[in-house]
């Protein structure tokens, strides 16, 4: 059989697909005979859109649309015409859209007058391998780019087998994508490690795949069809049996293009799947696992092993891994031997924000250089509305210490929750001027209502009026029930704060973001007078007088002792057990001053000190426009 794999836009132009890499390595291991070919329809649009627009659509242009607009559906809607046969399908929709919340769709329609075209190349090129099968993977805006292609396929050859799977598929979203068009013949819903092999024995044996779990299928004759979806399986891919993925036609297809130049590539490992921390405590706002929570993770001797062997392979040092959540195991196993090899790794993690720092320090020698380990607010009490397991103190304990290993940290600031006040943030935001030497978030933005959350699946969580995103309408030529089934995405009314709270929280973290270059706040250990230590500290941050600070005897003790984050009671008699009897009201007296020159951050009755021992080298950020889409990556 002869099997075509495809990702299509807005896949990300520098990494591989590891979906495809994954589906072509266990074909290769489990129907040796078949024929497996790939088609990376990501890579030729950002080609076609540079070629096409005489260089003036460039990957970076590519890389707004696919990354900036998810929220905005820009990425679909480019290739709505196509998928609808109408030019101007949706454009008077998007318009209207874009004119009430001040979105500039420029680039987006420069792109949609090339789409009908690139389409028609993309058919051309698949079909010319004769292919039996051409199985897409969806996720994000993915869905009606693949689905344009998979019409136009169908309409030239009608007897090709059409099948979709990945993220988009998952749940009652594949079934709603695979009853609505008629073009699409299988639907795999969930993990395809066990479906697709199984689907492609029924296709050699030509029977109905009644007994693949979770796959939709066509049912009856050509005019006479019923859309099957069979029952999902409780089963989860064991580890065992994800193989190491195959980026050997990726690979060819980069280094054949004009695109190699403007792009940094990244290999994609998987190391585990599910989230440990939600099988026990769901955060209330993330969908992300959709079906398939259950953690699974391979051993660390076996992610090294697939590691080593890709990089070898690739000759490339930058490494994503697509993990939830990483396994604490790998402390144990796989980050050392990380650490020994040797190997100057750029690896990118999602780690839970409860890290000590002997675990971030690990995390950099093993070259760990990014990570998004889920930070979300610095409010003990929206932290626990979220169910995060995490405190604010801890998790600016989080922030010093990346600064001090030098690890890019990504994370957003979201509000929005049930219950939450005002006075869960007027603390934090006065506060957070202080912290302006640490690394920022991304944005403070309202959360999402996404499916599979425990937001969307339960309304007792205070979002029991839900409808699809708006942006929805100007994506899909569908009714809002069919919509309700098939989006990812929903509107829902405004929980927790608004106003001038909302506004004030805003303008602060605009502020931590401009102010953060060339910021620092820095400890260094003085050589002791008459025997007493001495702290200076020296604080260069912006909005705060340039000055250095000098703590002698206790006071040094004190703050290298709230680096971990005490309560005033239990900094005090850790004093006194290093030899230091203070009183008490000197000590709440030494507190509140060191709280004020903004050396301490207050979380509730926990006070942390906001000091590093370092500063890592950063990037100058450039405000003008890029006319490439390579990014540098420092702490």
């Amino acid at each position: 059989m002869r099997v075509q794999l495809v990702t299509m836009p807005w896949h990300p132009i520098d990494l591989p697909s590891l979906q495809v890499g994954l589906l072509h390595q266990l074909l290769r291991q489990v129907r040796p005979d078949d024929d497996v070919r790939e088609f990376h329809g990501s890579l030729r649009w950002a080609e076609f859109l540079l070629e096409r627009s005489g260089g003036r659509l460039r990957p970076g242009n590519y890389e707004a649309i696919g990354s900036d607009s998810i929220f905005d559906g820009l990425g679909d809607w480019v290739f709505s015409g196509v998928l609808y046969e109408d030019e101007n399908w949706g454009v008077a929709r998007l318009t209207e859209y874009a004119a009430r919340r001040g979105l500039c769709i420029d680039t987006a329609s420069d792109m949609r007058v090339h789409a009908t075209e690139f389409i028609a190349e993309c058919a051309t090129e698949v079909l010319a391998q004769e292919p039996d099968v051409v199985g897409f993977t969806s996720t994000f805006m993915q869905n009606v780019p693949s689905l344009a292609l998979a019409r136009e396929l169908k309409r030239r050859r009608p007897g090709l087998t059409v099948v979709f799977g990945g993220s988009n598929c998952d749940g009652p979203m594949g079934h709603a994508l695979h009853r609505n068009h008629p073009f699409v013949d299988h639907v795999v819903r969930g993990e395809g490690e066990y479906a697709f092999p199984a689907l492609l024995r029924h296709l050699d044996a030509d029977t109905p795949p009644a007994d693949v779990p979770g796959l939709c299928w066509w049912e009856g004759q050509t005019d006479d069809r019923v859309s099957r979806a069979n029952t999902e399986s409780r089963r989860t891919v064991a580890p065992s049996d994800i193989p190491a993925p195959d980026y050997d036609q990726w690979q060819a297809a980069l280094d054949a293009s004009p695109i190699l130049e403007y792009v940094y590539p990244k290999l994609v490992v998987e190391g585990a799947r599910g989230c440990w921390w939600g099988e026990k405590h769901h955060c209330t706002f993330c969908g992300l696992n959709g079906s398939s929570m259950a953690f699974r993770a391979k051993s660390g001797e076996q992610l090294w092993s697939e590691i080593d062997h890709l990089v070898r392979r690739h000759r490339i040092l930058d490494v994503v891994t697509v993990d939830n959540i990483i396994d604490m195991a790998y402390f144990k196993d796989f980050l050392p031997l990380a650490a020994e090899s040797g190997w100057d790794l750029r690896m990118h993690y999602e780690v839970k924000s409860n890290l000590n720092r002997e675990q971030i320090a690990l995390l950099g020698r093993a070259g760990a250089v990014l990570i998004q380990p889920g930070i979300e607010s610095l409010s003990n009490r929206v932290l626990d509305l979220m169910d995060k397991g995490v405190s604010g103190a801890r998790n600016i304990r989080t922030l010093r210490e990346c600064e001090n290993h030098a690890l890019t940290v990504t994370w957003n600031y979201l509000y929005g929750f049930p219950g939450e006040t005002v006075e869960d943030y007027a603390p934090v935001v006065d506060q957070l001027p202080a912290l302006v030497h640490l690394q920022p978030p991304g944005g403070a933005h309202r959360i999402q209502l996404e499916r599979f959350s425990p937001n969307f699946t339960d309304p007792g969580f205070g979002f029991g009026k839900r409808r699809p995103a708006e942006m929805y309408r100007h994506v899909y030529e569908l009714p809002e029930s069919e919509l309700t089934d098939l989006v990812y995405l929903f509107a829902t009314d405004d929980a927790g704060i608004g106003g001038e709270t909302e506004s004030r929280l805003k303008r602060a973290v605009a502020a931590w973001r401009d102010g953060h270059h060339g910021s620092s706040l820095v400890m260094e250990e003085a050589e002791p007078e008459d025997g007493v230590d001495v702290l200076l500290v020296h604080d260069r941050r912006h909005g705060w007088p340039r000055r250095t600070h000098r703590l002698t005897g206790w006071q040094a003790q004190a703050l290298r002792r709230l680096e971990d984050g005490r309560t005033e009671p239990a900094l005090h008699r850790l004093l006194a057990g290093d030899g230091h009897d203070i009183p008490a009201e000197e000590l709440c007296g030494w507190i509140q001053q060191a709280q004020a020159t903004g050396l301490v951050f207050r979380d509730g009755r926990t006070y942390v000190s906001l000091p590093t021992w370092d500063v890592p080298d950063r990037i100058d950020p450039d405000p003008a426009p890029q006319s490439t889409d390579r990014q540098e990556v420092a702490g």
